[in-house]
């Protein structure tokens, strides 16, 4: 197991120097009521006073009850200053702008959803002078299981070497509330949606095999195609002159 009061005192201060270097004002993160978001609220609360969480509710109904309801009492708890924006209508309209052209479905229409939550918390960061802070942990990443542009668009991630399991024992070192540490991980980008249900593997195969590199032959071939397929989000976009070697 990991040192965690080591570890919150390297991350707090990674954080500091951050802004120090960049001459940032503060910090703005999603808070969605999650594990991931409640660490790095925490962390990031813990470098400086000037943090903003933005919950930004869309159509998912868990949005509008468990999620903000959790996300406000971590909020509440850890002191940190917390704004809502409703995006729900401005989906909407986006969707309805978009299918004049094409449907939007699936996908590309639930993916809509952090694209826009990242539109907002750069809006308002540009506003304040504050870094937007990523919160998205390394199961998650080597999967592929984010919004490319959107959740998975920051300027700095202080949690992106955590596994699930380790954001849960850091977590409970920090003493976050009960209820987000027992639920189930979920991005609600619809109704029921669950993590591990959407990636087909659970978060313990995925971080045992992360940790330890073994597993079971139809797991690790599952987790590495993921990982394969989803290699254009953990990149910078292909620009023709430097595949050129120019």
């Amino acid at each position: 197991m990991r040192d965690y009061r080591e570890e919150t005192e390297k991350r707090v201060e990674f954080i500091k120097n951050l802004l120090k270097n960049t001459g940032a004002k503060g910090i703005i993160y999603g808070n969605s009521g999650g594990k991931d978001c409640t660490l790095v609220g925490i962390l990031c609360k813990m470098a400086t006073d000037n943090v903003l969480g933005v919950m930004m509710p869309c159509q998912s109904k868990r949005n509008y009850t468990e999620d903000i309801e959790d996300g406000l009492n971590a909020a509440k708890q850890f002191g940190i200053e917390t704004v809502t924006v409703d995006l729900t209508e401005a989906k909407e309209a986006l969707k309805c702008a978009v299918e004049k052209v094409s449907k939007v479905n699936g996908l590309a229409d639930a993916n809509m959803n952090p694209r826009l939550r990242m539109i907002t918390l750069y809006s308002l960061g540009q506003e304040k002078g504050y870094l937007v802070a990523g919160t998205g942990n390394r199961s998650e990443r080597y999967m592929g299981y984010f919004t490319k542009w959107g959740d998975g668009a920051c300027d700095f991630n202080p949690i992106s070497d955590l596994t699930v399991k380790e954001v849960y024992e850091f977590l409970r070192y920090l003493k976050a509330p009960q209820n987000i540490i027992s639920k189930a991980p979920s991005a609600a980008l619809y109704e029921g949606q669950t993590d591990e249900k959407e990636m087909g593997i659970s978060y313990e195969k995925i971080d045992s095999y992360l940790l330890t590199g073994n597993g079971e032959k139809a797991d690790v071939e599952h987790i590495e195609k993921a990982y394969s397929r989803s290699q254009h989000k953990r990149r910078m976009p292909l620009f023709f002159r430097e595949l050129e070697g120019e």
